[in-house]
């Protein structure tokens, strides 16, 4: 047997394939598609489920290919052991209702022996145990003894996952000899020894399952077989492991090289040999098929792989960024079977030493932290470290939960992973609230302040509203409040994100003008942009989602703005430097702009004065405003120092700050002013202008809000709508309107007044003769006395009104109104004198009716819930004027 490499047998197989009529597919990608099942492809079979399920029609019923796959479900033990890894190829050729079991088992067994040369007698079937069709296969037309054919159970020989399609297996195991076998005389195929290593796999797939266990045969009957590439080559070139096959022994021995140690002399660093070359595979495969490292989904897992390797270097003494380097040597022994790894290269390159970079900035701190905790645990005889302290190294170091729990099963210590749970909850809470008040560059700014700082992007938008250019930064944002956002090397379907370009005609929030929004496509995507801000060292940044496809660092995009808006926008901003002339004109020159906010809907203009502007005012600067803009004045544009522009009289903003150029927006010879803003190109393009309202905001600071062109015609719409409207419901024309609503006001008036009587009338008749009620305590009159279903404007009334009557004393007066309790007490001159005070009395009976109240000496009110302590409220009023004048 000769001892093919990894290249030469994927090669090898897919060429018999095709020998057998099977169309030979490239490996999908790692994304699944369209399959919310799947988080990575982690099976050969499972990116052609549709066709297996009949949701779409395959190119050919036979295909074969070599798919790369992920698999982190045993990740603990990689490194650990010399079987287990994250990366494998597998080998598959499939039929979707065309052969069926007979040409399935010769095939696979024509190619292994005969293809690839393995030994007959080291080769052993194993069958369903019910499967006597494959039994006979195997011994009829194979010729394979009957005692070396393996019945297994449901377990291992039949593959299904709940309801759906299913079937039984047919494997081959080949002996690979006693040095790998347990040493037990029971060792034969199917031990949990390393001595009988499967190596292919036919699933015949040739039953639905109802979920209950029913089974029914199917109509079209289907092939799904494997084989690992990486265990085949194990066995073909006779090597121990994995680990020690040509392509991925290149890369064991270069993470030596790169780490100056040998391999097999310590146990330790074996382990973090093992774990950095599969790491570096996954992580290689994963960022070329357009993953990024983030904090979430796919992204996270490829973040895992990247630090455990990147740690693990460390523990080998690589000082430094190694994992870019390092995966040079996956491309290398790749590129045949997957071209776009070459392709790919600087990207994927750029994206490791990103990531790394970013880790190891935090990692020797964090490292340190947790070496503190450790000591600390040890010193005290604890097996535990507290949630908090994980947490603290997850939010401040970048420390996640896994590696975190992984250096410490170094030393035999567990986490208080619910501890941790809570923390983060905790801080998920604190985010959304904190989300609510923060706007979003607050939210970002440390993300792009991480880009290099001579990263800049270059404005195009005064000229172009279209512009092509190269993506030169992406950010993913994260949907998960107590995550960061990421910068990343690619943005992919349905992803929140930023891009940053080289250039671009996208206005950014700025000068009170808001940002443009649009499209940035490339022939692989398009993104939307919802908005545009400027980030720290003049990067403009786009921020909005991927609609479809994907977007990379370096991307070549076009870059598109929403053309509607864009216009709208200008004229509003364009009105507002003729608004600050005109206010300027008609109150004064102290006003000075405040600050600004334009959009494509309308203006706002805040600005210092001392008072509220008068009627006529505001109709003086509207009027202004108008004719500037119907006098059709060019509105011109000059780029120059600022000295020169300050001769010019062009007004800045206060506080501001400008660079050395600045550009200079005059309107005729009516307004000169310093803007980085988008405008009209003559003012007649404005149309109109209508100012809104005006109000103020803060001592000496008024707010205009304004509207121009078609929000002008829109505003008076409403306004007519809203007139017919009312018209219509008092049976009125908008002509004779205003005489209507004035004869109905008048007649309301008398209403009211004569309302007002009668319920005065109302409360005295209910009250009676309550002079009969008044009694004397230490020479003070009180009257105390309840009235029902008064308001309490009506009981003061009434209280007044009983008190000219009784000329001199105390008043006290309840009434229950819709449940609750109103309460006035009232006080004269000379009662004060001796002591009584309507205020504290108030105070003391309103806790009879659940309530609360005070007031003045001579006047209190109160209000209470519980109209069934009237009566003892009444009671008490004699007993605290009593304590009063006593």
């Amino acid at each position: 047997m000769k001892p093919y490499g990894v290249n030469e047998l994927r090669k090898m197989f897919l060429d018999f394939m095709e020998s057998k009529g099977h169309l030979v597919m490239n490996s999908f990608s790692l994304v699944p598609h369209n399959d919310n099942s799947l988080l990575l492809i982690n099976a050969g079979m499972a990116p052609l489920k549709p066709y297996f399920t009949g949701q779409e029609i395959p190119p050919r019923t036979r295909v074969a290919t070599c798919q790369k796959c992920i698999r982190t479900g045993d990740i603990e033990n990689v490194g650990k052991t010399a079987r287990h890894g994250t990366f494998f190829e597998m080998l598959g050729n499939f039929s979707f209702g065309d052969y069926f079991k007979e040409e399935a088992i010769e095939w696979s067994w024509e190619f292994l022996t005969k293809v690839i040369g393995l030994e007959e007698d080291r080769l052993y079937p194993s069958i369903y145990q019910d499967d006597d069709e494959a039994f006979d296969i195997w011994n009829k037309k194979v010729g394979i003894a009957a005692d070396r054919i393996y019945r297994f159970g449901k377990e291992d020989n039949f593959w299904e996952h709940g309801a759906g399609p299913c079937g039984p297996c047919s494997e081959i195991y080949y002996d690979r000899g006693e040095e790998y076998g347990c040493g037990e005389d029971s060792c034969e195929v199917g031990c949990d020894c390393d001595r009988y290593m499967e190596i292919w796999n036919n699933v015949f797939t040739q039953f639905e399952n109802d979920g209950k266990g029913n089974y029914e045969l199917l109509k079209q009957k289907n092939i799904d077989t494997g084989m690992g590439l990486e265990r085949l080559a194990v066995v073909v070139q006779n090597v121990s492991s994995i680990f020690d096959v040509d392509t991925i022994k290149d890369l064991r021995d270069r993470v030596c090289e790169i780490a100056n140690v040998t391999y097999q002399t310590d146990e330790k660093k074996d382990i973090s040999i093992r774990l950095i070359t599969d790491h570096i595979r996954s992580a290689t495969f994963m960022i070329s098929d357009g993953i990024t490292p983030s904090n979430e989904g796919r992204g996270y897992v490829l973040r895992r792989l990247i630090r455990r390797a990147a740690r693990h270097g460390r523990l080998l003494g690589i000082k430094g960024t190694f994992l870019n380097n390092l995966c040079k040597t996956v491309i290398a022994g790749s590129k045949d079977g997957y071209p776009e790894l070459e392709e790919k290269s600087v990207f994927i390159e750029k994206v490791l030493i990103q990531e790394e970079e970013q880790f190891n900035k935090t990692l020797d701190q964090g490292l340190n932290i947790l070496n503190g905790y450790k000591e600390e645990l040890v010193k005290n005889n604890e097996k535990e470290l507290k949630g908090a302290d994980v947490f603290k190294l997850y939010d401040t170091y970048g420390f996640p939960l896994d590696l975190t729990k992984e250096i410490l099963e170094e030393d035999n210590i567990s986490v208080d992973e619910e501890g941790f749970k809570e923390c983060m909850e905790k801080q998920r809470q604190t985010a959304r609230a904190a989300r609510k008040t923060s706007n979003y560059m607050g939210a970002d700014a440390t993300v792009y302040e991480e880009l290099p700082k001579e990263m800049s992007s270059e404005f195009t938008g005064y000229e172009k509203t279209t512009d092509t250019s190269k993506i030169i930064a992406l950010v993913e944002i994260s949907q998960d409040d107590s995550k960061k956002d990421e910068i990343v090397q690619a943005l992919t379907d349905g992803q929140k994100g930023s891009i940053i370009t080289e250039k671009t005609p996208f206005y950014a929030t700025s000068g009170g003008q808001e940002a443009d929004t649009g499209i940035i496509k490339s022939a692989n995507g398009e993104f939307v942009v919802e908005d545009t801000i400027k980030a720290v060292g003049q990067k403009i940044v786009h921020i909005g989602y991927m609609k479809s496809g994907m977007l990379k660092t370096d991307d070549e995009v076009t870059l598109t703005i929403d053309l509607d808006k864009r216009l709208a926008a200008g004229k509003n901003h364009s009105a507002t430097h003729l608004l600050q002339r005109a206010l300027r004109d008609v109150l004064g020159e102290h006003v000075h702009q405040e600050g600004s906010n334009v959009n494509k809907d309308r203006l706002r203009f805040d600005f210092s004065h001392f008072a509220p502007m008068t009627k006529e005012e505001l109709e003086k600067v509207e009027k202004i405003v108008n004719e500037k803009i119907s006098e059709g004045l060019d509105v011109v544009t000059d780029i120059m120092n600022l000295e020169d522009a300050r001769k010019t009289g062009a007004m800045a903003l206060f506080g501001e700050k400008y660079g050395d150029k600045v550009r200079v927006v005059k309107m005729g010879d009516f307004s000169t002013e310093l803007c980085g803003g988008t405008h009209v190109k003559n003012t007649s393009t404005i149309g109109n202008f209508k100012i809104i309202s005006e109000s103020g905001i803060a001592a000496g600071t008024r707010r205009i809000e304004a509207i121009t062109a078609n929000g002008v015609l829109e505003y008076f719409a409403n306004i007519e709508k809203l007139l017919e409207k009312a018209s219509g419901l008092l049976k009125a024309t908008p002509d004779n309107l205003l005489n209507k609503l004035e004869g109905l006001i008048e007649q309301n008036k008398e209403l009211h007044a004569e309302n007002e009587s009668l319920k005065s009338k109302a409360a005295k008749d209910a009250l009676g003769d309550v002079m009969d009620n008044v009694v004397t305590i230490n020479g003070v009159k009180l009257l105390a006395a309840s009235v029902d279903d008064v308001d309490m404007n009506e009981l003061r009334q009434l209280g007044d009104s009983l008190k000219e009557k009784l000329k001199e004393g105390v008043i006290v007066l309840a009434s229950a109104k819709d449940g609750k309790v109103n309460l006035v007490a009232m006080a004269t001159e000379e009662a004060m004198k001796k002591g009584a005070h309507a205020g504290m009395l108030i105070k003391a009976i309103a806790t009879c009716v659940g309530g609360g109240g005070g007031g003045r000496p001579q006047m209190a009110q109160a209000g209470g819930k519980n109209p069934a302590g009237i009566k003892d409220a009444i009671v008490k009023a004699s007993e605290v004027l009593k304590e009063q004048i006593g």
